[in-house]
C-alpha cells in the first residue's frame, strides 16, 4: 500500500470548497471522473458510516467510515469493505489489500485561495488508475468552486 498525494489551489474559501466538495449534488458531478454515477449514501459525521457507490445493472461501492471531519479544514475517511450488488463485503479476499486505507483531504486557506491537498492509500495495481484520474477530478472540483465566486 502506497500514499499518493494529489494537490490543486483553488481560487474559493476552504468553507467554499468544503461545502461543494462534500454537497451531495455537487459531489456527484466532481466525481463523475471516477465513475460516471458516483454517489454516496451516509453521513459525512466523525464515525458516521458512508457508502461510495455507483449504479450501472448492479449498485456497487466502497464501505467506509469518517474518522475526523473538522469543517472546512479536516477531513479523514478510513475504508473497510465493499458493497456487491448491494451486499456488504467487510472480509475476505477482495477486501483485504485495501481494508484499512485512508483519504484524507486537508484545506489550507491564504488570502481567499484554498490548497486543497488529497492523501490517498493505495494498492499499486490502482496506481496508474489515481494518478490519471485524481488531477481530473481535482480540477473539475476546482471548475465548480470558481464558477460564481
Amino acid at each position: 500500500m502506497k500514499t499518493q498525494q494529489y494537490t490543486i489551489e483553488i481560487n474559493a474559501s476552504a468553507a467554499r470548497v468544503y461545502d461543494i466538495m462534500l454537497h451531495q449534488e455537487t459531489y456527484k458531478l466532481w466525481t463523475t471522473e471516477f465513475a460516471p454515477n458516483s454517489d454516496f449514501e451516509g453521513s459525512w459525521a466523525k464515525g458516521a458510516k458512508i457508502i461510495f457507490t455507483t449504479e450501472g445493472e448492479k449498485k456497487e461501492g466502497m464501505l467506509a467510515r469518517i474518522r475526523e471531519n473538522i469543517p472546512a479544514q479536516f477531513v479523514s475517511i478510513e475504508h473497510y469493505g465493499m458493497l456487491s450488488d448491494g451486499e456488504e463485503i467487510t472480509e475476505g479476499p477482495t477486501v483485504e489489500s485495501w481494508a484499512g486505507s485512508q483519504e484524507n483531504y486537508t484545506f489550507d486557506e491564504k488570502d481567499g485561495v484554498t490548497t486543497l491537498i488529497v492523501d490517498v492509500d493505495t494498492d499499486d495495481k490502482y496506481l496508474d488508475y489515481f494518478n490519471e484520474t485524481w488531477p481530473r477530478a481535482l480540477k473539475k472540483l476546482k471548475a465548480i468552486c470558481e464558477a460564481s465566486n
